[in-house]
């Protein structure tokens, strides 16, 4: 076989193998893996798609046969992966001639506890002036090197810890009822809030950092499943508009992540503007969007930016939200049906 037929063979399995393992409804690190990679498994199916077309005979039954395989898979990852293109419609509507006493503005930002770049993260923050900093994987020297910011933003939540779980928060609004929870893992907080608008309005905002499922941390992805459907069906009977950020150690995309937002009805602003992958930094073919940002329908968007590197291994996210009273968009997914919450019902039995 030619060396050229066998390299576009061979990313042709590739693909195909990739997109089979992650639908296995199973929990291990190294099968929720293949979650992340959607981009890049759909580029080199359709670069396996082209070159096989092109050098294949299709006399063969076996070369019909794998290019019909090759491209009910190709159908299906575009599907997956298209509401995140700039040709589909935006979830979340732009806002257009808003009060800025009705808007919110938010950065969130995965620092890496072992960054010593201080000073660009503050410079970045400080640029931004966003009304609601989020920092994570933050610890105590993090949280020292951040006492700068503590004259413009008047209230603040600090949990620094020294197992990259850490968590500072600070706002220039009004914080109501601020609490750390522990949802699932003893050591891994978040933060849930009352946040007071300008406007008066009362919002509720959360920032998670659940754990990945990786070798090194934990080996399924359980937990960190387990604690965004808690969220999920919190949010569901939460009354006032909501905002959830940070790291989820999952993609827009997974399974998990859909079934989050079906449950809470949150709206994801990437959703027809692009895929702003967050992590590696130092990466660009292996990267993915770990860095969220979900709204409730009483917001429209004004500004959605991934920001640049701080020395970190995550690109920090920044948003800018307006809240208009007499509105509530839907979500494009489909609500959570029974077969979704049985998932998320088993998911957290089986972490609690």
């Amino acid at each position: 076989m030619p060396i050229v037929e066998s390299f576009f063979l061979t990313t042709a399995a590739i693909s195909v193998v990739a997109s089979v393992i992650k639908l296995i409804k199973k929990d291990s690190w190294w099968i929720r893996f293949f979650d992340f990679p959607q981009w890049q498994v759909v580029i080199i199916g359709y670069l396996a798609l082209g070159g096989l077309l092109l050098t294949w005979d299709f006399s063969i039954t076996w070369h019909i046969i794998a290019i019909s395989v090759l491209l009910v898979v190709l159908i299906y990852e575009t599907t997956i992966v298209y509401p995140y293109t700039y040709f589909a419609p935006h979830e979340s509507k732009k806002a257009h001639n808003t009060r800025e006493e009705n808007e919110v503005s938010l950065m969130i930002s995965n620092v890496y506890m072992y960054n010593n770049c201080y000073d660009r993260c503050l410079d970045l923050i400080e640029r931004k002036d966003a009304d609601i900093v989020i920092l994570v994987e933050t610890n105590l020297k993090w949280e020292e090197k951040m006492r700068r910011l503590e004259h413009r933003y008047e209230f603040r939540i600090k949990y620094p810890l020294d197992n990259t779980y850490g968590m500072l928060l600070y706002s220039k609004l009004e914080l109501i009822a601020p609490e750390v929870k522990f949802l699932i893992e003893e050591d891994v907080p978040s933060i849930h809030t009352y946040v007071k608008l300008r406007n008066g309005k009362r919002i509720k905002l959360y920032a998670v950092h659940p754990k990945p499922p990786s070798p090194t941390q934990n080996e399924t992805s359980t937990e960190r499943d387990a604690e965004l459907y808690i969220l999920a069906k919190e949010i569901e009977h939460v009354s006032a508009p909501v905002i959830v950020a940070g790291d989820l150690n999952d993609v827009a995309w997974s399974r998990s992540t859909r079934i989050f937002q079906r449950i809470s009805g949150l709206l994801d602003p990437r959703k027809g503007r692009g895929f702003f992958n967050t992590f590696h930094v130092k990466y660009p073919v292996f990267r993915w969007p770990l860095d969220h940002v979900f709204h409730s329908g009483e917001f429209c968007l004004i500004h959605l930016e991934r920001l640049p590197d701080i020395g970190s291994d995550h690109f920090p996210m920044f948003i800018h939200l307006a809240y208009i009273s007499d509105k509530e968009d839907e979500p494009l997914e489909e609500p959570a049906d029974e077969g979704d919450r049985k998932e998320a019902l088993e998911k957290i039995s089986a972490a609690l």
